[in-house]
């Protein structure tokens, strides 16, 4: 395959279920693409790929052969997808981050795609758009700390991606609750993305070179949980979650509006009943 010249070269940090299929379709689309995982056995499915792999995990392990790693890796990046989730680790999730963004202002990487999520927003009952993120105990603060450290530098610019609860191949909602019993927050709305519109919403914000926005990403369908993962659950003929009757609380709708108007993306998934068959 003979690649365009003026497609930016991309390096996904964290080729797992979401960075993955990702690279494989930057791959398609005529990207040079490089790639980490943390488990060498996966090295080789990178490299079938196209995808020019490198073995890296970050942490309190992280070493200096580690650093070396990451910066080849980064070498000749125009863009890094910042996909490595908050692990249960001693050090913050921001600690955890700290020798990327110093491999980023070294290998001179100019665009940053940070994968984040919704749990920056208070589990509160009513709309939630970009700027309603704050740290309280029932949101994340780490993660809101991490994008921060982020969009502040001066050295590159970062676009925000806040994912709702994510499914798809291998990861089928209908599993997430079944067979559970006194289940709370029936009529809470749930706020879901397939992995399908995951990628191609983050391949729409490389190629519109979308940068410096951040970005709320679930589907517009928000069911109460009670229906949605009681028709997930029938869809696999798995037993039903069983919600407690007497719980009426509702919970957070994440809106993806500045999304819509942005990037003029559409989702592919946008029904999740729907979605359940994909």
């Amino acid at each position: 395959m003979t690649t365009d010249p003026f497609l930016p070269t991309i390096a996904v940090l964290g080729c797992g279920w979401l960075g993955l299929p990702l690279a494989k379709a930057l791959v398609a689309a005529g990207h040079v693409v490089t790639g980490s995982t943390t488990r060498p056995s996966h090295l080789l499915k990178l490299r079938d790929a196209g995808i020019t792999p490198y073995l890296l995990r970050l942490g309190p392990e992280f070493t200096q052969t580690d650093d070396d790693t990451l910066r080849a890796m980064l070498t000749g990046a125009d863009v890094l997808v910042l996909n490595v989730p908050p692990r249960k680790t001693a050090s913050t999730y921001p600690d955890l981050l700290r020798p990327v963004q110093q491999a980023i202002a070294a290998c001179g990487v100019r665009h940053i795609l940070f994968v984040s999520s919704t749990s920056v927003y208070p589990d509160e009952p009513r709309v939630m758009t970009e700027v309603d993120a704050v740290s309280t105990a029932t949101a994340s603060s780490d993660l809101l700390r991490a994008e921060s450290n982020f969009i502040q530098q001066s050295h590159w610019l970062t676009t925000v991606v806040r994912f709702g609860g994510l499914f798809g191949p291998a990861r089928p909602p209908g599993r997430f609750l079944a067979g559970r019993q006194d289940v709370p927050n029936a009529q809470a709305p749930v706020n879901l993305i397939h992995l399908d519109d995951c990628v191609g919403l983050l391949m729409a914000i490389i190629r519109q070179q979308a940068w410096g926005y951040t970005f709320n990403a679930c589907a517009d369908h928000h069911p109460t949980r009670q229906e949605f993962y009681t028709a997930a659950a029938a869809q696999l003929h798995t037993a039903p979650p069983i919600f407690r009757a007497d719980d009426t609380s509702s919970g957070k709708t994440i809106s993806s509006a500045l999304m819509h108007k942005s990037l003029k993306y559409k989702f592919l998934h946008n029904n999740l009943f729907e979605a359940l068959k994909a």
